[in-house]
């Protein structure tokens, strides 16, 4: 691990740039933790045990824990075949399935002061045997984060956008994921092209200037910041006109942050780690100088005959060095 990544907290959640909504509310955050060996089950008891509430079995491959201290949890195979559930050779493909297709655990939007039980249940998780991305060749395990939007303007998104773009890089190798994610086409890296144009155009990009360029040069969800979603939450008809019926896109006015390997498994592991990465992320969009200079450094390395991909990465080193977006508020 290079400096930085080992200067970010892991014992704390840092608190989102900006805190709250445009109406004065909290941003809230929905987390989604993605993980394998054990049984949906077992993982349900022990929710129930690290937050409280009642397991509630739908299926045996779909529960929910209600009455939680977060309100309510579910707990499913992650595959739409779950759905098939119920007959005897279907349920015997799903419980062969587990080999490759994670448990996932998924939250209700949590309030800040709510994140620190992450930390909590996933330190019970990793004792009952769960298993995070690097246990096995195949296992692509993510973790997700979904914070709300701070408005729905120009304003609050675009910066945010623009900054992932620009950093992105270091977020991937900084602390490389997890070969198999690399391999899976689940969280590619956005387009160049879309990193040049979010650098050199989008200063006078309206809303619906930036939806139609992110439709143009990335329709689709296999990003490690997906924004379809949200912009499906603003736009229906803009994306449904570019992807049909939109597809498996479910609308929600929250940022998609899926780059995160879950390394539940690992003891030195913290989803207040990942966290604070993407505090990170927000802290530089809220800088509009840094933000505009790294825009103008990226343009002239990408301008530049000489430059190599790494050339980026330790220059983003450098410079986030420099700014210490992971320190304490």
């Amino acid at each position: 691990m290079d400096n930085i990544t080992s200067l970010i907290p892991r014992d704390r959640f840092l608190p989102l740039c900006p805190e709250n909504t445009a109406e004065g509310a909290p941003r809230l955050t929905g987390i989604e933790i993605e993980f394998g060996g054990l049984t949906e089950a077992r993982a349900a008891r022990l929710v129930a045990d690290a937050i409280g509430g009642r397991v509630i079995e739908k299926t045996a491959h779909d529960l929910v824990v209600e009455d939680s201290e977060w309100g309510a949890v579910e707990i499913c195979l992650d595959t739409q075949w779950r759905d098939k559930a119920g007959g005897k050779l279907a349920d015997l493909g799903l419980d062969l399935s587990r080999a490759v297709v994670p448990v996932e655990i998924v939250t209700p939007p949590l309030e800040p002061g709510q994140l620190p039980a992450l930390d909590r249940l996933r330190g019970a998780l990793r004792a009952a045997g769960a298993q995070g991305s690097r246990n096995g060749l195949l296992l692509g395990f993510g973790v997700h984060l979904n914070p709300a939007v701070a408005d729905e303007t120009t304003e609050a998104i675009l910066p945010v956008a623009r900054a992932f773009a620009l950093v992105e890089d270091w977020l991937r190798k900084a602390d490389p994921i997890d070969p198999a994610r690399r391999l899976l086409p689940f969280v590619d890296p956005w387009p160049r092209r879309l990193v040049d144009r979010l650098a050199g155009e989008s200063v006078d990009w309206s809303l619906a200037d930036f939806i139609d360029a992110y439709l143009a040069e990335t329709p689709t969800r296999n990003r490690g910041l997906d924004l379809l979603p949200l912009f499906r939450h603003l736009d229906e008809g803009r994306v449904s006109g570019a992807l049909g019926d939109g597809g498996l896109v479910s609308a929600r006015p929250t940022f998609h942050y899926r780059l995160p390997d879950c390394r539940i498994d690992e003891a030195g592991w913290r989803i207040a780690y990942e966290w604070n990465r993407w505090v990170m992320v927000e802290r530089l969009a809220a800088d509009g100088a840094a933000l505009d200079r790294l825009a103008g450094e990226w343009l002239d390395y990408r301008a530049a005959l000489t430059t190599t991909r790494g050339d980026w990465f330790a220059h983003l080193e450098d410079r986030l060095g420099d700014l210490e977006l992971w320190t304490a508020a």
